[in-house]
């Protein structure tokens, strides 16, 4: 019976977080009663947790974890470290805001024992001619440090084996804020098995995004300087210390 653990951050998701357990519970309960729904608090000041408290109770596949704010990387990598832990066979990820569709899942499924990894393509976003534009900024300073090429390195729509995840995860700094990009990035850069597929990606459904340009600029030039150091180390084979 193989398990899936599908990781969501939540910061301040109270108006999204029901509509996100009704949206994807019902998948973990289709593919096998070890599969669990893992939403992840990230320190939110709204009534986020209390809603996953009383979701929680008739839920039995539905895990909350509560942390102290740290960010949405610092929480998918924690949700990871916790799919790892429990020795789940798949991991995937995806965001709290409503912008991805459940119903897409299933191809990424059926195609599980073909791929390593399976990320989501954004060729059309609703969110956004600047998102739109970081992205694809992203993607080239990628081509340029790492020498790769990819169409999507942080779509929040991505099924991956965990045993590739546990491979690569301890290669980023500790609290790193883009852990999917360099997950994408070493995928690529070591020719693992991964196929990007095209997928829906709408505006946010309810709530305010927590992240703007002015937070997107400050963590990209951030991003550079660890972009630096981490081919560093992959191109030392180095990737614990």
């Amino acid at each position: 019976m193989e398990s899936l653990y599908i990781v969501i951050p939540a910061y301040n998701e109270e108006k999204n977080i029901k509509n996100l357990i009704n949206d994807w519970y019902p998948v973990v309960k289709k593919i096998s009663s070890k599969s669990r729904l893992i939403i992840i608090n990230d320190g939110s000041t709204d009534n986020t947790l209390k809603v996953l408290e009383k979701e929680a109770k008739n839920n039995s596949q539905l895990i909350y974890l509560n942390k102290k704010n740290g960010g949405h990387g610092d929480t998918l990598i924690y949700g990871y470290n916790y799919a790892i832990k429990n020795n789940a066979d798949f991991i995937f990820q995806t965001d709290a805001d409503g912008q991805t569709l459940p119903s897409e899942f299933d191809d990424f499924w059926q195609m599980r024992n073909k791929f390593d990894v399976i990320i989501g393509n954004r060729i059309i976003r609703e969110d956004g001619l600047s998102r739109k534009i970081v992205e694809k900024v992203l993607c080239l300073i990628l081509r340029i440090i790492f020498k790769i090429k990819v169409p999507d390195a942080n779509a929040p729509f991505r099924l991956m084996k965990t045993q590739i995840v546990k491979k690569y995860i301890k290669i980023m700094p500790k609290h790193y804020n883009l852990p999917n990009v360099i997950l994408t990035t070493c995928f690529k850069y070591y020719n693992e098995s991964l196929k990007f597929v095209p997928i829906t990606f709408r505006k946010r459904q309810n709530g305010k995004n927590s992240i703007n340009i002015k937070k997107i600029t400050k963590i990209g030039f951030k991003a550079l300087k660890d972009f630096k150091l981490i081919k560093e180390k992959m191109m030392k084979g180095n990737f614990y210390d």
